[in-house]
């Protein structure tokens, strides 16, 4: 997928935060956590992976709404 950057002024904190929340339940912390500051996301599954793509799709389709609300031609048609 290629990063789409002229997506990114249009991203909300909201977007951001609901990404990060999304990984959440993957995120297993270390048992010294709170010394060390440090863990690991556990492998995702075969559905965690095709739920991901479809957030991000549907992601891409909010933000070039936006972009588009925002009078701004989209800069690379179709998503490419």
């Amino acid at each position: 997928m290629k990063l789409r950057t002229d997506l990114l002024e249009h991203l909300t904190m909201d977007d951001i935060a609901e990404v990060a929340l999304s990984n959440n339940p993957r995120y297993k912390p270390e048992p010294l956590f709170s010394k060390t500051g440090t863990g690991s996301l556990s492998p995702t599954s075969t559905e965690d992976s095709a739920r991901e793509v479809a957030h991000n799709t549907e992601l891409i389709r909010k933000v070039e709404a936006r972009q588009a609300q925002a009078g701004k031609p989209d800069a690379e048609p179709n998503g490419r």
